[in-house]
């Protein structure tokens, strides 16, 4: 057990937050000009890279593979922000090419690590001490090394076993005029695509820019790892394991945490050998991340499978907690509603919810938003439909969005990113779930576990039952309601197949 008011590393945090936080503003202000060495850099190393890949393999049966790779080396060689970047683009299973996927996974832990004499010298910078003071075994090789930082197995002195997470020389000054590059191109891509415009990028890095300014304090990442603990144990969420941060031994550039062991998140076959049943570590992890999103505000922003393990017992561990997810009140309400709309088939109570969450202007007429995106139609199975029509479809809704002056709102990115994490786990963890039946569960769950609250809060009868509306479930993945069931392996199939007109599509 910790103490947070006895550890001395937490004093004055509160503080350096809302710093962190005006840095990100200045940093993000408009300038006439990026800082053009790091911006040139970029478009020329991209640029290159792209040149390359035209000249040498484009064309060939694995262009697309090859491609990949390519721009990955070349976001190594940019460095941690475009790394982290790639380690974005790795969980959009479904949004990016299943090649991109799959090379930028390698983003996530083996990025080229720094020299063990630079890790010596920040560890004994910030603990003030001889590494051997503290350590009686400090491995020379990282476990994982990543964008901002890198992994050291060790022993402390007092034989506990520990990971010790080290930041990168001279990385806060490099993401920081990246940053400031990156801020000064996403308003210059609004109006010129319009799917560029709707994805907000000026939004993306907004929120980009909070999560990685925040990384580069691992006083915060500790305090965050306090704050999901004590979401989790608030809800006897005991399935979810958060590694304790020592209650000594954390500063601005070093967190060393007890050393936790398991399966690789995507390694079923092992948990199934094991005894371990995925589809209940599925269900967990998607639980307890919407509990606490919807009831607490707070959440693990960045859900992929380098930054989760499952131990023999079955549980969870969450590693990395860097990027860490926070609702305001009002937006966390919002999300709640938007939530418990989406099972009801409340389709006015969506809408409604995302103008409160920002994706419409606040002044947005919601009724004619659901007459001219079809919403009060029937369902119309894509699977049924030409490449022609999809895309005239996608055409009308992009364009409908627009003049409503639709924006992701960036609270909702890493909801949505983490979501869509689940639901790419879904296909290794629980191929042939019930996917209809499983939302049915959940929220069945959260009606009898937290229904007096979310009555409450939402202004609803508590006395009425909370229903869900099978139909409505079925509409948004595209179902006709004579649909009576459907699995994650089901629903992949229809994807590829909708990707594999589109594809055909374009080649015509």
């Amino acid at each position: 057990m910790l103490d947070p008011g006895a550890l001395a590393w937490r004093r004055g945090l509160d503080a350096e937050r809302s710093r962190a936080h005006a840095g990100v503003v200045r940093l993000l202000a408009s300038r006439r000009l990026p800082p053009l060495r790091r911006l040139a850099g970029a478009v020329g190393r991209i640029g290159t890279t792209l040149v390359a890949w035209a000249l040498v393999d484009r064309g060939r049966p694995a262009s697309r593979r090859a491609l990949s790779r390519r721009l990955r080396r070349a976001f190594e060689r940019l460095g941690s922000t475009y790394i982290k970047l790639g380690q974005i683009v790795s969980s959009g299973e479904g949004l990016f090419p299943e090649e991109l996927v799959a090379e930028f996974k390698l983003l996530r832990d083996r990025v080229p690590a720094e020299d063990f004499a630079d890790v010596r010298a920040v560890v004994e910078a910030d603990l003030g001490c001889p590494l051997e003071s503290v350590f009686s075994r400090f491995d020379r090789s990282p476990l994982a090394a990543a964008s901002i930082a890198q992994v050291h197995a060790a022993r402390l002195c007092s034989g506990e076993e520990v990971v010790v997470k080290v930041q990168r020389p001279r990385v806060a000054a490099l993401v920081r005029a990246d940053l400031a590059a990156l801020a000064w191109l996403a308003p210059r891509l609004v109006g010129r695509i319009p799917v560029a415009a709707l994805a907000n990028p000026p939004a993306l890095v907004d929120v980009f820019a909070e999560t990685v300014v925040e990384e580069l304090d691992f006083r915060l990442e500790a305090e965050n790892m306090l704050d999901i603990a004590r979401v989790l144990a608030a809800e006897d969420q005991r399935a979810i394991v958060v590694p304790r941060p020592h209650p000594e031994l954390v500063t601005r550039r070093v967190l060393v945490m007890e050393r936790l062991g398991g399966f690789a998140f995507d390694d079923a076959t092992a948990m199934r050998r094991a005894g371990v049943d995925t589809e209940a570590v599925l269900r967990a992890g998607l639980i307890s991340f919407l509990e606490g999103a919807v009831l607490h505000g707070v959440f693990h922003g960045d859900l992929h499978g380098g930054n989760l393990f499952v131990m023999a017992d079955g549980r969870t561990a969450l590693l990395d907690f860097g990027i860490t997810g926070r609702l305001t009140e009002p937006k966390r309400v919002a999300f709640l509603r938007l939530l418990m709309t989406g099972g009801s088939g409340d389709v006015r109570g969506q809408i409604e919810a995302l103008r409160d969450l920002g994706a419409f202007p606040a002044d947005v007429d919601v009724a004619a938003v659901i007459a001219d995106l079809g919403l009060d139609r029937p369902v119309k199975d894509p699977t049924t439909m030409t490449a022609e029509e999809l895309l005239g479809d996608l055409r009308e809704i992009v364009k409908e969005l627009l003049g409503y002056g639709a924006r992701i709102p960036k609270e909702l990115m890493l909801l949505v990113k983490n979501m869509m994490f689940l639901d790419g786990a879904t296909a290794t963890l629980a191929p042939d779930l019930d996917v209809i039946g499983e939302i049915t569960h959940v929220f069945a769950y959260f009606a009898a576990e937290h229904g007096e609250r979310i009555a409450r809060e939402l202004g609803l009868d508590p006395s009425a039952p909370a229903e869900v509306d099978v139909d409505a479930l079925k509409a948004l993945y595209g179902l006709t309601p004579d649909v009576e069931r459907v699995t994650y392996r089901d629903l992949r199939a229809r994807r590829e197949l909708i990707a594999r007109r589109m594809r055909d599509h374009r080649r015509r």
